[in-house]
């Protein structure tokens, strides 16, 4: 394993697993939908753990209902009055202006004005389990997912919800990605769903693990990868038929992936660990963050530049470049 320099190391260690398997709230039913997040100087420093960049802009989300964003590339971050002190797992955009937010207290959260603002549209503490993903088709349907199977289905925009099972399982649903075509949920205990029809329905997956898959990346036509404990890597081609265990060459859990503008794929994870293919996604070089600070999540911004999001905040990566590769 590769050792590489990235900018802007701080803040100490957290186990930035707990984040997707624990169910402790962060407040109260009550304190979760009246208070305020607290705006915080050294918030771009803050344990933040997903991130979306769209036309321009980025927006993560984070611990004590912290959401930033930027327009300059992540050289500067505006942090956002939230009404919500939970900690946000996930931020999904439809568009430059209208996006949604998810996390612990099962707290929604939607901007109709590019993150500038935030309106609560649900929360409900009392389930203990908190929400790890948000995707939308459009402006109007959309689903959540997170602990303990909770799957939750809106038709308008994120006014109501309406909560549905995948089946007698209880897995934690950790992301939900979509192809254009399929959608497909990571899950725990080695469970992976596609939907074919836009989540009217899901078919479980079988695969070659037992371990929790933390996140899932698209590649191309049928083709997917799925990462999660242990450094565990796996490869469909055919739409989560089978599966190919890939060599990752690590042992550190596995979070967060992105297909960069090159084509190159990265998918980054506790410790600091970054892999990086060149060839598609069939072989993947293992590098390693000086710092050993964990990522959580990965984006690209207009000028090419990676940023990513953990332990340590915000900070830019610096990748190796193609001819670097060994």
């Amino acid at each position: 394993m590769q050792r590489l320099l990235s900018t802007k190391p701080v803040r100490i260690s957290v186990l930035l697993t707990a984040v997707f398997l624990s169910a402790t709230l962060q407040a109260s039913a009550q304190q979760g939908g009246a208070e305020q997040s607290v705006m915080a100087r050294l918030a771009p420093r803050s344990l933040l753990l997903d991130a979306v960049a769209i036309d321009g802009l980025a927006v993560v989300v984070g611990e004590r209902g912290h959401i930033l964003r930027s327009e300059d590339g992540g050289e500067s971050w505006q942090q956002a009055a939230v009404p919500t002190r939970a900690t946000l797992t996930s931020v999904h955009f439809y568009d430059r202006q209208l996006g949604w937010a998810v996390g612990h207290d099962q707290v929604i959260l939607r901007t109709r004005d590019g993150g500038r603002s935030w309106q609560l549209l649900f929360a409900a503490p009392e389930l203990e389990s908190p929400l790890l993903d948000i995707w939308f088709a459009d402006p109007f349907h959309g689903f959540a997912v997170g602990a303990y199977g909770r799957l939750l289905e809106t038709l308008d925009g994120g006014d109501s919800w309406n909560a549905r099972r995948l089946g007698e399982d209880d897995f934690h649903l950790n992301q939900i990605v979509d192809t254009g075509e399929r959608l497909y949920l990571a899950a725990e205990a080695g469970a992976a769903y596609r939907s074919d029809d836009g989540g009217a329905t899901w078919e479980f997956l079988e695969t070659p693990y037992e371990g929790s898959f933390f996140g899932a990346l698209p590649l191309e036509s049928d083709s997917l990868l799925l990462f999660g404990l242990r450094g565990h890597l796996f490869r469909s081609d055919d739409g989560g038929e089978r599966w190919t265990e890939l060599a990752s060459g690590t042992n550190a859990t596995l979070t967060g992936g992105l297909r960069l503008a090159d084509g190159r794929i990265v998918v980054g994870g506790l410790a600091g660990v970054l892999l990086v293919s060149e060839d598609g996604g069939y072989t993947f070089a293992s590098y390693q963050l000086e710092d050993r600070q964990g990522l959580a999540a990965l984006i690209q911004v207009a000028d090419g530049t990676v940023l990513g999001f953990g332990e340590s905040g915000v900070r830019k990566l610096l990748l190796p470049t193609p001819s670097a590769r060994q």
